[in-house]
């Protein structure tokens, strides 16, 4: 009978871990269908109890971590408005603080000076940030965007 409460605990632990998404009740789950493989080979409750705690404490503390890192999505390339980040163009409409107009990547874009100073039309520019629809630009050279 204990293997078959280790069993079902482990089966709803798993079907549960299916609403979170956080990984510990999966680890949990694991542990206790390993501990109903244990007490079905005729392991006492004691016994039982040390071996959950054993598989729970590895699973959560080694196998978890490792599992979340492997399913981490990892996106080296920039897309969407991050893809803007750093890239150059050119002021259309003079910008200052307010608003203004730049080309980048061919469209235009509502940009805005990163610092007080007003761009000019033709003033070459570098993206350092994207707030919202509007490009938050600087003159070429005068900023390093890494450094802001």
């Amino acid at each position: 009978m204990i293997p078959l409460i280790w069993a079902i605990a482990g089966v709803v632990l798993v079907v549960a871990e299916v609403l979170t998404g956080g990984l510990v009740l999966l680890m949990l789950g694991a542990a206790a269908l390993g501990t109903a493989a244990v007490a079905a080979a005729g392991a006492p409750l004691g016994p039982d109890l040390a071996v959950f705690a054993l598989l729970a404490g590895l699973f959560v503390l080694v196998a978890r971590p490792a599992v979340r890192r492997r399913m981490q999505i990892h996106d080296p390339v920039n897309t969407g408005t991050r893809g803007l980040l750093g890239s150059r163009g050119e002021v259309v409409e003079p910008v200052g603080v307010g608003a203004g107009t730049v080309r980048l990547a061919g469209s235009l874009w509502s940009a805005r000076s990163l610092h007080e100073d007003d761009l000019p039309a033709g003033t070459p520019v570098v993206v350092v940030e994207i707030s919202g629809a509007t490009a938050v630009v600087t003159a070429t050279g005068s900023v390093n965007p890494v450094e802001e």
